[in-house]
């Protein structure tokens, strides 16, 4: 009689350690998935807009749209519009001069010349800005040194 009641008990426990086990499972998918689509549907949030105006930007900062610190969002606004002033704030079209000035880091002159041809669009293009990085690859034929 001791291990009749004793198999009942015992049942129905590991019965509930599985079903607990399985909505653990699935919470975790579903917050996981909530996660990733929130990341992925998530329009501009920045709150800036590309126009430079001043104004809108500072109401940006102080409604608090923006992902940064208020202060710090406020300050750059100031500054940005203070080199815009001063006619030190370029458009933003001087990627590829940035980009060679760059390359000016190599010394021997066969790796700028590989640095400038990956600059120049020479080279394959993998990923995105918005995975976090455009990687460039090129190739390089080097002939063989005679021995």
């Amino acid at each position: 009689m001791l291990t009749s009641i004793k198999s009942r008990f015992t049942r129905p426990l590991r019965l509930n350690r599985l079903g607990k086990g399985i909505t653990y499972f699935g919470l975790t998918a579903l917050l996981a998935m909530t996660a990733a689509t929130a990341q992925i549907a998530a329009p501009d949030t920045s709150g800036l807009d590309s126009t430079g105006n001043a104004k809108s930007e500072m109401a940006a900062c102080k409604s608090g749209k923006t992902q940064q610190d208020r202060n710090a969002c406020m300050k750059e606004v100031r500054n940005a519009n203070a080199e815009k002033r001063a006619g030190k704030l370029g458009s933003g079209a001087d990627y590829t001069a940035n980009a060679m000035k760059r390359c000016e880091v190599f010394k021997e002159s066969e790796d700028q010349a590989a640095c400038r041809a990956r600059v120049e669009s020479q080279a394959k293009l993998d990923g995105s800005v918005a995975s976090g990085g455009v990687l460039r690859q090129g190739e390089i034929t080097v002939p063989a040194t005679p021995q």
